[in-house]
């Protein structure tokens, strides 16, 4: 009977593993000594050999004819029965489906019977995270004071949800993922003796897609095998449902180049293929992921997870991109990922994440900024901003246009008059006004007439109350009244930007001077005459804006 190729190639001694030799070399000389514990926990993720060391473990503690070096025979009775799992001195337990106290219980029950052909009674538990509080506790009693004869070994993915009294009477071994080379060397020895083809870039493939894992390896081998005896690395991205390479490229550059149209299309041709969407969404991960890693490690080669012939075109692709646009689409396709896997349409979520990432004006993350800023400013500095002549617009503008010499944007008369207007809503203050042309103005029209505020200490311990991140930014500030304004002299930059950037820091601060003058106040900055008015940080696409705005033109971005 055919038998799958993780079952038929599982190493039955502790040197046939591979990548765990810090591991199999203390339990060989533990057993060569006859130093063993009575509990070992093997931590580690998937198909690492956790399971694996344990069943060669109990081979090793009860075989009657164990080498000197701690390998187990193999040959004798015991061993067979181990591996068939005939032994009842030997019991795998399978946590997941057995994780109640009661199960625990009859486990200590047959635990005091003395073993009827080995040595020790070996019981491994597998997936022991899955145990219940009180099978950890009915686990803990027999762990305290085992008998002589009998041995556990614990198996689990999730060691953190393992308590820590059970933690501290083992011996803990933490299984690594297996490198890619010694993966793809073991799947090509193994492929020799299946009369297999293996391409080598094939099997590092298949070891890229195994993440760390031989039997997810071995079980990927097994799958290609049924394809072809010929397996290269198409037919390994048929059988694991690979978008491929080429289309990674092709969509990652229409994301750079702001191509929706053609990133869709690319989404909708896979789609048609019926590529799992989710693996997709991991390859794109990956693929940003070694574009992240190009831009910033020093020998990105040994870093990134990527075929030889994948390297060069993705220095070349990593050359046209920026870090920004590189980070905000790593933060936009994990967000995508986790959406995915609770959604009923997948499609839809990866396509609304590749309409974000093609068009940043969308995305209001601190991400998508910097990719719109880094865009100005590349645009800005090729000269790719222009302003077309010939439009409606003031004559000055006019005359800019054909001279080449831009013209200062008047401001409007609204603009001027947003101190003093006696009609101006509550909710307008004067640290969200743009600063007019004439600033001298303004400064004589903020201190001409204002008054200090003697009620400025109650006003902050009232402000404490309710917002004390913000009361600490108004220490040794001091505050002004002028008509229906309240302008705030304070040093710490913090506060105008809390108040430029939180309507509840506004708020707050606000409901403060009610309370305590009863008196609704607009906000604004104290600027004392002999002093410069502080340039306002403005958004370079606002400001952008804004000129055209006041010229009345239109602004093109090649």
């Amino acid at each position: 009977m055919y038998q799958a190729l993780y079952r038929k190639y599982r190493p039955t001694v502790f040197d046939d593993v591979v990548g765990q030799e810090h591991i199999t070399t203390t339990l060989k000389n533990e057993v060569a000594t006859g130093k063993t514990s009575h509990a070992y926990l093997f931590t580690g993720s998937r198909g690492t050999g956790k399971t694996t060391c344990s069943k060669i473990l109990a081979k090793a503690v009860n075989c009657p004819n164990a080498k000197s070096n701690g390998n187990p025979c193999g040959e004798c009775d015991i061993c067979r029965g181990v591996d068939d799992g005939s032994i009842m001195d030997v019991v795998e337990i399978d946590a997941a489906s057995n994780n109640g106290v009661d199960n625990i219980r009859q486990l200590r029950e047959e635990a005091y019977f003395l073993p009827t052909m080995c040595k020790k009674r070996v019981y491994i538990i597998d997936e022991t995270h899955m145990l219940s509080t009180g099978a950890f506790n009915a686990l803990l009693k027999i762990m305290e004071e085992p008998p002589e004869h009998v041995l556990f070994i614990l198996a689990t993915t999730e060691v953190h949800k393992i308590p820590a009294t059970i933690l501290s009477r083992c011996q803990r071994f933490d299984f690594r993922r297996i490198a890619s080379d010694t993966i793809a060397g073991r799947l090509e020895a193994v492929s020799a003796q299946e009369g297999l083809t293996l391409s080598h870039d094939a099997a590092l493939l298949i070891a890229r897609l195994a993440d760390g894992g031989m039997r997810d390896a071995l079980s990927l081998l097994d799958l290609c095998a049924s394809h072809s005896k010929e397996i290269d690395t198409q037919v390994v991205a048929g059988a694991a449902g690979l978008a491929g390479h080429e289309h990674l490229f092709d969509l990652t550059s229409a994301i750079a180049n702001n191509n929706t149209g053609s990133a869709l299309a690319i989404i909708d041709d896979l789609y048609t293929q019926s590529i799992d969407l989710g693996r997709l969404c991991e390859e794109l991960i990956s693929h940003f992921r070694n574009l992240m890693i190009l831009k910033s490690a020093t020998k990105p080669e040994e870093l990134i997870v990527a075929l030889p012939e994948e390297i060069a075109h993705l220095k070349e692709q990593q050359a046209q991109i920026k870090m920004p646009a590189i980070l905000n689409g790593l933060t936009v396709l994990q967000e995508t990922l986790g959406r995915m896997s609770r959604s009923q349409n997948r499609r839809t979520e990866l396509e609304m994440a590749v309409i974000r990432l093609c068009n940043p004006q969308l995305d209001t993350t601190a991400e998508s900024l910097l990719v719109r800023l880094e865009q100005l400013e590349t645009a800005v500095k090729t000269g790719a901003i222009c302003i077309k002549a010939g439009q409606s617009g003031s004559q000055d503008a006019k005359s800019a246009a054909e001279t080449g010499n831009p013209t200062k944007p008047t401001e409007s008369k609204e603009k001027h008059d947003i101190v003093s207007a006696p009609n101006v809503t509550d909710t307008e203050d004067d640290f969200n006004s743009s600063e007019p042309n004439d600033e001298k103005q303004l400064i004589e029209s903020l201190t001409v007439g204002a008054v200090p505020m003697q009620e400025w200490s109650e006003v902050l311990a009232r402000l404490a109350k309710t917002n004390p991140a913000l009361t600490g930014t108004l220490r040794g500030s001091s505050a002004y009244i002028q008509g229906d304004i309240c302008l705030i002299d304070c040093s710490d930059q913090l506060f105008f930007t809390l108040i430029r950037q939180s309507e509840v820091s506004k708020t707050t601060l606000r409901d403060a001077l009610f309370e305590q003058t009863g008196k609704r106040f607009r906000l604004g900055p104290y600027k004392k005459a002999n002093e410069p008015a502080a340039q306002q940080q403005t958004d370079p696409i606002d400001e952008l804006a804004k000129m055209v705005q006041d010229a009345g033109l239109p602004v093109e971005i090649k």
